[in-house]
Parts: structure tokens; C-alpha cells; sequence
């Protein structure tokens, strides 16, 4: 019946148009607590489709949930109706005037992108969320967001200068700035834009109505304000009398998450880039009471930004991969940290700005240290605050810090106050919180611990929001500082404004969108805010058996869980980072991190067989997972879709079976060990019509080279190979599966540095399972880990190092092994003593047994290129450090994500293309711009396979590089 109904609609339709049970399941979630399934999901190309899609609903009573990234944290991007992607196609930065410091954008735009785009023009658009690097200008717009700038350069409604709309009408409507005579003449418009001016002058002009607007709405000097409709912001103008300065609808539509008009051009008012002079003070407090007592002090300061993190978020960045490195400026357990940045444009106002800031903290005598950093320092710190939404999503378990009192703003001055009896009412419920974010503007990021699987705990999720909606009324606060009402508040907006108020804004949205088809259940007539909500209250949990070991979350489904939605995934290959490569070529929210983890705990709750990883939508999200690890460590929630999608493919198989190219690419180190008997004619097969009819059968894609295997006895080199002067250091040269049939050249290498370095060598040659890992063999890998485990302990037993040079097998001894092995010591013991080659090595030059000495003084210049598991679990440094030891060396890391090969993935048909397309991104431009002469570095096997296939470049392992720059040849 559903189908029937779209077909009208999916006629004409230019843009995509899916009503797939995946898709509807991965768009009934954003980054709030809520779930509710949509009718399906259109991503609309041209504005013809927008009005379609208007028309529609209006014909047939279903909402539009207008959606860009899906970061909302209250719930706006979920509901029952279409929802609207305009993430897809509306993605254009449309004109830019510099002279009026102005710039037209369609609402897919990312914010960071854009001001890539305009900084060489010396531009900036202000407000800065911590999702700034995937979030979209539409969101901004529909939410009123602010950042860490505001206190400096505002929230989005006050750069926003116009906005081109498609009314409930159909019709297309531009709102911008315009005077007391102008707005008279729209309001003679025929049509609803004409009724909209009359209507909104007729219920604005009273002065009793703009009396108890103004009494009735937060403070004027909170900024960050987004409770309820702005309509004490359209009072401010000479329209109304209370103002000079024109009228603005756009004052109306930002912040109103989507409810009144359909958004399809915006023009934002920009800044001049801020001054390039900058420094962060990060102020230490013993209590969080003289952390409070700070902010206003400091605020009497230009302040261009004024954060606070406290102890709980501080310690879920201890068990974080990528933000343990960022804690370097942290001094002591502190319970909370002030990061204040001050700017200037010389070195000597900088200082002078510091010196100020710096008497005012030591007058007031409530912090223990204050660390002042520069440059790259200030990004890392910021880096860790940023990160803060995500990592809450860190704590194991059921219980979470829940979004709902966390967009609390009071002025300044009612702030340490508004604290204090906040803390007494979390204290009345046996409550803890998370305290962070925006302390310069008024507004702390509460959230309680609660676990919303349990109805009592739902229960304190209503009843903390209302004491603490009550809390914020007696201060005249925003309850909703810049993270909008959605669901989670909207129900609270008749307490905060007034039923008389609260009237007249759903006077507005009849006016606007009589239908109630614009993100209903949002603002006015709001849904429930303890209903709806993402899991299943009071369910008996599912008892999911896996192969892998999980207990380190408590299981495969919370480990999926763990994902807040926060959508960090969904950044560009434009931003640093590599997650997710296949998202950064297909742009598709189905190839990202968050989909995957939703896509697996919805199907493995919300299933209904025996096997619930059984489901061919499984199977279809996790199709172009590259299982690259970037997410293990870039995911604040440390995410592993990695591991995930090993466990799903073993238990999807075992009910489906295994596929005989799935066979082969598992059992691949078998087939080569056999063809390196015959290397020879091996070879000469695949370079024949007969490597065709192979590539054919084993499913492999015709554009692909299959590597070439050798056989060579390494125990044998390894007694033939020139020794340098003894060092005492004896080390396990770990010859790997690939090393050993493919690479053997990179194994030879190896030996011939570490022997010429002078260490007392030893080999060990043992197959790492990761290609059984890949393909979700797991039996085998399991077995393989267990018969490795007692060689890999005698090493560590012995004090003898184990050095990788592929990271892919040496990593899954840090990684995979202590998920296969039931001794977790064991794994423990076997995971520290495995090291990459340039670890070891880089460890050596710390120690200072490594020296430039040993090496050539020959002048040579090498770009890197390292490998995903290397990004992931170890860091790059290390091999940006050894292949400096020579001298001369000029060495540079190429800005690259995953190079798109990713074992198998690449040389599979189906994959190819994406393949290809990522390696096109980032890496094969920038190996094709590097000159002949310059050496090109990768440490894996694949990365350097795949540097073949598209650049025709041959790049080298480290060690060989190393090797050749030895002295002792």
C-alpha cells in the first residue's frame, strides 16, 4: 500500500527516493535519545523536487523532516513522516562577495568546508560547533547554533542577512533585511508570503503582547537563546518601533529547526579571519566551585573563546586513543579546566593580553596552574574539548550521560548560583553529572547519568528535565542555549514562555505551515519527550554469542551501542583523519561508522531470528567497510567497525555459508605458499589469458594486477648477511605471511638493516591470520592466534622484541589477539612486545643507539604513506622519525586517508571502482604531483600494491629505504 502511495510522488522525481527497511532504519536516529522509524528517505536534486515533496504531503497529511549531517542532539531529525536529505545535492557555495563580506550557500554545506573555502579571501564564517567538520550551514541555520566563538562573534542567527524558502504553499519566498515602507508593500503580496507579513504585524504590534514577550523570554543578555520561536528578536527593528534597523524574517526562521519553510539558499554575513597571533591559558581547579568563580573574572577580558571541561570528561579522554596524546598540557587530576584563548595581531599584544589575563587568574587565587600554549598546541587541546560529546559515549555499560538539561544559558551573573542549586537537585535525585562546554557564554552542558532501557531511570529523565526546566525559568534562562527544543524540550516551552506566549507561537506556525507537514511534533504541539526513545524500555536483553571477545564493552550490542550518533564519520576527505573511506568516495550515510553501528543494533534487537545477524541489510552496510581501523581510534566513542564486521561476517556465513572466493581470499597464504614452490610458472600463469580466466573465476576485478610470489629462504640470508658492529640488542624478526611469498624483497631488506645496525637477530616466521580475520574466518584465526600465542610469549618471556614490518600482521597482536585469546595476561604480554619495525627503531634513536652516522649523507627526499592499521593503533611519527636518521633526508607524510586497497576489498569486482575512488582523494594526486626522484614510503602491502595499480609508481617499505641509506652495505 506504501509503495502504491509513493509511486505518484517517485514519478518526476530527479533526486533518490528509498523506502528500503536499511535506509528507514538508519535515518530513525540522530545524535539524541529517540528513535521512530520514517515512511522513507528523499534526497532531493532540484527545487522542483522540494516542491514535490511539499505538495505531497500537503495531499496526503505526512510530515518532512528536513535533515543535513543528523547531528541533532534533542531529536530534530527523526520523525514519522519523509525525511528530506539535502546532505546529498544541496551541497553548492553559490556566490561570494567580498567587498559586502557576504556569501550565498545551499544548506549542504559543511562548515569547515566552507571556510576553507574562504579563507584566502581573508573570511570567516563564525559560529563553531564541535561538529564543525561535518556539520552543515542548513543545520546551523534550523538550529540557531553557536560554538566556541560566540562570546566573540555570535550565534548563526545573527550572520544570517537572507534566506530563500519554499513555503507550505509551494511557493518560492526570499527573506531578507527590509524597511518599515518595504515591508509594508509585501504585506499587499497576494499569497500566503503576503499573509505572513500581515498576520505577523497584526499579532506583534499590541504593547501589551511586546510587554509580556519581553518579560516573558530569557534575559537579553543570553545570547545563546533558542527556547521556543524568536519572537521577541522580530521586535527589534523599526517595523515594530522598538528599534532602528530593518526587519528580518530570517530572525523568525533561524532556530526554528525546520518548521516553517523549507530552506534552499542561505546568505551568511562574514567575518575578517581572526588575529593570526593566539594563546591558550588552561587554568587548573581543585573544585568546580572555584572553577565557577573564575568565569567572570576572565570574561572582563576579550576573550575569543572560554571553555570549561570537568573531571568526568577529562577522564574519558585517558582511555581514548587519539585524545590521550592531546592531554599534554593537563597538570594533576584537575576537577574542572578553564581554556581561555586570547588573540592579537603582534607578538607584543599577544603577550600583553596574556600578562593581563594571567593577573586577573592570580588575583582571584582559585587556580593551582595555568599552562599557557601556542600554536599546534592550542588545535590538540581544542581537539580534546571538542571530543567531549563523543567520548561520554565512552563510559561501558547501560548508563550514559543523557542529553536533555545539557543546553542550559543563564546570564553570567546568575551563574555560579544556577549551579549550586542545580547540583542540590542532581544531589536530591542520588545524581552525578558531566559539567562542560561554553562557561563564557552562560551555558554549561549538564547532562545526569541515567540508563533509558530502565522505566525508573526514564522516569528521573521527566522528572530531572522538569526541575531543572523550573530551575531555569526562576533565573530566566534559555533552556535551550543552542541545541534547539526538538523533542527532548519542546514540552517545556509553555513553562518557560507563558501559555500566552507559547499561543502565539503556534499562531506563527499555522501561519506558516497550516498543514502541520514541516517537522511536526517539534516546538508546538511536541511529542512526548520519555517516548520514542531509542531502546526498547525494560526489554530483556538480547543474548548475542560471539566467537570474538567483547567484554570489554559487555558485549557485541552495547560495543554497537557505544555509538551516540554524534556523526563524527560523516567529515570529508577535505578534514584530517581517515574515517570512513568509503563514506569520503560514496557520500552515503549508509558507508559511515554510525550507520553500521545503528544498521547492527537495530537488527540485533529489533530482529526476530534465530540468527539475527542474519539479514541481507547487514550485509549490504557492511559491504563497504574497508575495515581500516580509523575508527577504533578517530571515533570518540571508539567505535570499531573493524572488529564488528569480522564478528558479523563469521556469523552471517555460518548460517549462509562461504563463498568460494571468500575461501580463497582467506586461505590466500596456502595458495601462495603452494604457488612459491613454482614461483616461476606461477607467475607466468598470471601474466597469461590463464591469470584472466583466474581473476574471472575468483571474482577478482580484470583491471586488477595479481601480485607476483617468490620463495626464498631467509634463515639462509640471514646467515650470509654483513654484520656491523654488535650492539648486545638480540631481536625476533617476525616474517609474516605476506613478507614471506610476496614481499620477500622488504624481508630481505629488513634483515640486512637490523643486522648491519648491528642487533643480534632472529627469525620467526608464523602466519598472523589477517586474511582469516578479513573475511571472517574466525575458527581459523582463533586456532592460529592460540598455536602463535606460545612463540609470541617465549619472545616476550626472553625480553626479545617482536619487530613487524607488515602492519596489518603485526598489529592483530596488539589488536585482534587479545579478542581471540582466553588468557587475557597472556594477550596482555603478547600485544606489548609487538612492535613495528619503525618502533623499535624510533625507540632506539630516543635511546640514542641509532645515530645519523650510520647512514648515508646523500641528499634524498621521501613522501610517506602509511597504513591504516599503523594510523589507527600505533601513530605515523615513528616512521616520519627513522627515515629522518639520514642526514640529508627531506621527509614529508602525504596527507592521505586509507588508500583504498584494504586487503581484498580492492581487488574485488564489485569494489573496484570505490577502491580507486578513494586512492583518488587524496593519495594518487599527491604521489602523481611528486617528482621521479622522489621516493615515495609505504609500509604496506596493499598501500603499495594499490600506489601501483594507480600511479604506476613503485613505492618502498621504510626498511628498504632504511637499508639502502646504510652505511654497512
Amino acid at each position: 500500500m506504501q509503495k502504491i502511495l509513493f509511486q505518484s510522488l517517485e514519478s518526476g522525481f530527479e533526486g533518490d527516493f528509498l523506502d528500503d527497511s536499511l535506509t528507514k532504519a538508519l535515518y530513525a536516529t540522530d545524535a539524541s535519545v529517540y528513535r521512530k522509524i520514517p515512511l522513507a528517505v528523499a534526497y532531493p536534486k532540484t527545487i522542483g523536487d522540494i516542491r514535490k515533496l511539499i505538495a505531497f504531503a500537503n495531499e496526503n497529511n505526512i510530515g518532512l523532516v528536513p535533515r543535513t549531517a543528523g547531528t541533532s542532539l534533542a531529536g530534530q531529525c527523526v520523525g514519522e513522516g519523509i525525511i528530506v536529505d539535502t546532505s546529498r545535492y544541496f551541497t553548492n557555495i553559490l556566490h561570494l562577495d567580498v567587498e559586502k563580506r557576504q556569501v550565498v550557500v545551499q544548506p549542504g554545506v559543511i562548515r569547515d568546508e566552507l571556510n576553507r573555502y574562504l579563507k584566502p579571501y581573508g573570511l570567516f564564517f563564525g559560529p563553531n560547533t564541535s561538529t564543525s567538520n561535518r556539520c552543515m550551514i542548513g543545520g546551523m541555520v534550523g538550529n540557531n547554533s553557536s560554538g566556541t566563538t560566540s562570546i566573540q562573534y555570535g550565534v548563526t542567527r545573527d550572520k544570517v542577512v537572507s534566506m530563500t524558502t519554499i513555503l507550505s504553499d509551494g511557493n518560492e519566498a526570499t527573506f531578507g533585511p527590509i524597511s518599515k515602507g518595504e515591508f509594508q508593500e509585501k504585506t499587499q503580496i497576494d499569497g500566503l508570503e503576503g499573509k505572513l507579513y500581515q498576520t505577523v504585524f497584526n499579532l506583534l504590534s499590541d504593547e501589551g503582547v511586546q510587554l509580556r514577550i519581553k518579560n516573558e523570554f530569557p534575559k537579553p543578555e543570553i545570547h545563546r537563546r533558542n527556547t521556543g520561536y524568536a519572537i521577541d528578536e522580530l521586535l527589534h527593528n523599526e517595523v515594530f518601533g522598538t528599534d532602528k534597523g530593518p526587519f528580518n524574517f530570517c530572525k523568525l526562521l533561524s532556530g526554528s529547526e525546520g518548521t516553517l519553510a523549507f530552506t534552499t539558499e542561505i546568505t551568511l554575513g562574514l567575518d575578517e579571519l581572526p588575529p593570526e597571533k593566539a594563546a591558550l591559558v588552561a587554568t587548573h581547579y581543585h573544585t568546580l566551585e572555584d572553577c565557577l568563580a573564575d568565569i567572570a573574572p576572565v570574561m572582563e577580558h576579550p576573550l575569543h573563546m572560554c571553555e570549561m571541561m570537568d573531571k568526568v570528561i577529562l577522564d574519558c579522554t585517558k582511555n581514548n586513543r587519539q585524545q590521550l596524546k592531546n592531554r599534554f598540557f593537563v597538570e594533576g587530576d584537575p576537577a574542572a579546566i578553564l581554556m581561555l584563548e586570547v588573540k592579537s595581531n603582534t607578538n607584543t599584544g599577544l603577550q600583553q593580553a596574556i600578562a593581563s589575563l594571567q593577573n586577573t587568574i592570580a588575583k582571584t587565587g582559585k587556580s593551582y596552574a595555568s599552562p599557557v600554549l601556542f600554536g599546534g598546541d592550542i588545535s590538540k587541546a581544542f581537539e580534546l574539548r571538542k571530543a567531549g560529546l563523543g567520548l561520554l559515549g565512552n563510559m561501558v555499560g547501560d548508563k550514559k550521560a543523557v542529553a536533555c538539561i545539557e543546553d542550559t544559558a543563564v546570564a553570567l551573573n546568575d551563574l555560579k548560583s544556577f549551579i549550586g542549586e542545580f547540583t542540590q537537585i542532581m544531589e536530591g535525585y542520588g545524581q552525578s553529572a558531566v559539567y562542560y562546554a561554553h562557561a563564557g557564554a552562560g551555558e554549561l552542558h549538564l547532562r545526569p547519568i541515567l540508563n533509558l532501557k530502565k522505566s525508573e531511570d526514564v522516569r528521573l529523565f521527566r522528572a530531572i528535565t522538569t526541575d531543572v526546566a523550573e530551575l531555569t525559568k526562576k533565573y530566566q534562562g534559555s533552556f535551550s542555549g543552542e541545541h534547539g527544543d526538538g523533542i527532548v524540550r519542546a514540552e517545556f516551552i509553555p513553562l518557560m514562555l507563558g501559555e500566552a506566549n507559547y499561543t502565539l507561537l503556534k499562531q506563527i506556525k499555522s501561519l506558516f505551515d497550516p498543514k502541520n507537514i514541516f517537522n511536526p511534533g517539534k516546538i508546538v504541539d511536541a511529542y512526548p519527550m520519555d517516548q520514542s526513545l531509542r531502546y526498547q524500555i525494560d526489554r530483556e536483553e538480547p543474548i548475542v554469542n560471539t566467537l570474538l571477545d567483547f567484554s570489554d564493552s559487555e558485549g557485541i550490542l552495547k560495543a554497537a551501542e557505544k555509538c551516540n550518533g554524534s556523526g563524527d564519520c560523516r567529515k570529508t576527505h577535505h578534514m584530517p583523519g581517515g574515517m570512513c573511506p568509503s563514506y569520503h568516495a560514496t557520500k552515503n550515510e549508509k558507508d559511515t561508522t554510525r550507520a553500521r553501528a545503528n544498521a547492527l543494533r537495530e537488527f540485533l534487537t529489533e530482529g526476530d531470528r534465530p540468527n539475527n545477524f542474519d539479514h541481507k541489510e547487514l550485509k549490504e552496510v557492511f559491504d563497504l567497510c574497508l575495515s581500516c581501523k580509523a575508527c577504533a581510534s578517530e571515533c570518540p566513542s571508539n567505535v570499531d567497525v573493524a572488529t564488528l564486521k569480522a564478528e558479523f561476517l563469521y556469523q552471517y556465513q555460518e548460517t549462509n555459508g562461504y563463498s568460494l572466493r571468500s575461501k580463497l581470499f582467506a586461505h590466500n597464504t596456502r595458495l601462495n605458499a603452494f604457488g612459491s614452490r613454482v614461483s616461476a610458472v606461477t607467475n607466468a600463469v598470471y601474466d597469461s589469458f590463464l591469470g584472466t580466466s583466474l581473476k574471472k573465476l575468483a571474482g577478482v576485478s580484470p583491471k586488477r594486477s595479481l601480485p607476483k610470489v617468490y620463495r626464498f629462504n631467509f634463515n639462509s640470508f640471514l646467515k650470509t648477511a654483513k654484520k656491523g658492529k654488535e650492539n648486545g640488542q638480540k631481536v625476533a624478526l617476525y616474517i609474516d605471511e605476506f613478507t614471506r611469498y610476496l614481499d620477500v624483497e622488504v624481508g630481505r631488506d629488513a634483515i640486512s638493516l637490523l643486522v648491519g645496525l648491528g642487533y643480534d637477530v632472529e627469525l620467526v616466521h608464523l602466519e598472523s591470520g589477517r586474511t582469516y580475520l578479513s573475511k571472517g574466518f574466525l575458527r581459523q584465526a582463533k586456532a592460529l592466534a592460540h598455536k602463535n600465542s606460545k612463540t609470541l610469549a617465549a619472545f616476550a618471556q626472553r625480553g626479545v622484541p617482536v619487530l613487524g614490518l607488515e602492519p596489518s600482521a603485526i598489529l592483530s597482536f596488539r589488536d585482534e589477539y587479545k579478542r581471540l585469546l582466553e588468557d587475557r595476561s597472556l594477550a596482555e604480554q603478547i600485544s606489548a612486545n609487538a612492535y613495528l619495525i619503525e618502533e623499535f627503531l624510533a625507540k632506539e634513536m630516543e635511546h640514542g643507539r641509532l645515530t645519523q652516522n650510520q647512514f648515508t649523507q646523500e641528499h634524498q627526499q621521501i613522501k610517506i604513506h602509511n597504513h591504516c592499521h599503523q594510523k589507527a593503533l600505533s601513530n605515523q611519527k615513528v616512521t616520519f622519525d627513522v627515515l629522518n636518521l639520514p642526514k640529508n633526508y627531506k621527509v614529508s607524510i602525504i596527507a592521505s586517508g586509507c588508500c583504498g586497497m584494504a586487503g581484498s576489498f580492492g581487488y574485488e569486482k564489485e569494489h573496484y571502482d570505490v577502491s580507486m575512488q578513494i586512492g583518488e582523494l587524496k593519495l594518487f594526486p599527491a604521489v602523481r604531483k611528486s617528482e621521479r626522484k622522489v621516493i615515495i614510503a609505504a609500509n604496506g602491502t596493499s598501500c603499495r600494491h594499490q600506489i601501483f595499480d594507480g600511479t604506476r609508481r613503485k613505492a618502498m617499505h621504510p626498511a628498504s629505504i632504511l637499508r639502502q641509506a646504510l652505511l654497512v652495505q
